[in-house]
């Protein structure tokens, strides 16, 4: 782990070799694997798991419960659920969620617990995502939906609109 931060909370977490973090943020319990980057106001809680080569971005809220497979982006702000029918008082449970290789999540984007992000899918900046995304996917908005696809690593892109 290569520690570039200043100001930080880290406790029982296992981080993989080369992996970066940086400034102000809460790991306890999880595990990281090697090569990923953390960045700035993350917080990453108790029994998550985060595969290698992944990237974080500032302020994401990951939640005991999350499963994130490796070379999966998470944008800034986004934030994962865990617990269906939230309560400030009595019993709570948590709702498992997955993140399959190489899926993307634009910044913003809400991941209501229990759904799976298939492989190489892109969840659109803003979207809420309250069931699974297919592998290869993109989806936006609220809630979100399929607008197209992603190609595999590999093959052509796919030509976009607008003379980008």
């Amino acid at each position: 782990m290569k520690l570039m931060a200043r100001y930080y909370r880290i406790e029982e977490a296992q981080i993989g070799d080369d992996t970066v973090v940086r400034d102000f943020v809460n790991l306890y319990g999880c595990k990281i694997g090697k090569d990923c980057k953390i960045a700035a106001y993350v917080e990453i809680q108790r029994g998550v798991t985060i595969g290698d080569r992944c990237k974080i971005e500032a302020f994401a809220f990951i939640p005991s419960g999350v499963t994130i497979e490796d070379e999966v982006f998470v944008g800034p702000h986004a934030c994962f659920t865990n617990d269906r029918v939230p309560r400030a008082t009595g019993d709570w449970e948590i709702t498992p969620t997955l993140v399959k290789k190489g899926a993307s999540i634009g910044a913003n984007a809400t991941i209501i617990c229990g759904v799976t992000i298939g492989e190489n899918s892109l969840v659109g900046a803003g979207a809420v995502v309250t069931k699974d995304v297919p592998a290869n996917a993109v989806v936006v908005g609220a809630p979100a939906r399929i607008i197209g696809s992603r190609k595999s690593k590999g093959k052509k892109p796919v030509k976009r609109r607008g003379g980008r």
